[in-house]
């Protein structure tokens, strides 16, 4: 069986917000963020299971401080877990000011199945997990999974 590492497939994408992303409110508009999370989401996977994805869901989307015209929006997204065909990925967004300072924004756990040539599901490597802090997550993303599938939301096994 194939094991992949959570480095393998980590991402980061930088924006710099830009005036038609921002909302009324002069901020950054929360539907522009979450089309960035879902990009960053699917590089991750796609690097992961090394074929076409799709969104299942994104859940636990908590927006902390806001980002406004002309910030740089750094988005680092990681794998968390994966399942036979889901894998789901936490991408964590921040603010990084002029001297590298980054301000934490966003945290999102998004659900991506991986598809075969002709859109099914498809099975994605095993995850290795290396270090206690990636074992955490595991733990944790399985506690997620287990609401979800309370709600008939969840990932494959």
């Amino acid at each position: 069986m194939i094991m992949k590492k959570i480095a393998d497939s980590k991402t980061e994408q930088i924006q710099i917000v830009m005036p038609e992303d921002i909302n009324g409110s002069g901020r950054l508009f929360g539907g522009r963020l979450v089309q960035w999370i879902d990009v960053v989401a699917a590089v991750v996977a796609r690097r992961h299971s090394n074929c076409n994805v799709t969104t299942v869901l994104i859940d636990d989307l908590e927006f902390k401080a806001p980002a406004y015209v002309n910030d740089m929006v750094v988005l680092i997204g990681q794998l968390t877990h994966v399942g036979n065909t889901s894998m789901e990925i936490c991408v964590d967004s921040f603010v990084e000011s002029f001297a590298g300072i980054k301000t934490f924004i966003n945290r999102a756990y998004v659900v991506m199945v991986a598809l075969d040539g002709n859109d099914k599901p498809n099975k994605v490597p095993r995850l290795l997990i290396e270090n206690d802090e990636e074992k955490k997550e595991w733990d944790e993303a399985v506690m997620r999974n287990e609401i979800r599938k309370s709600k008939k939301l969840g990932m494959d096994e």
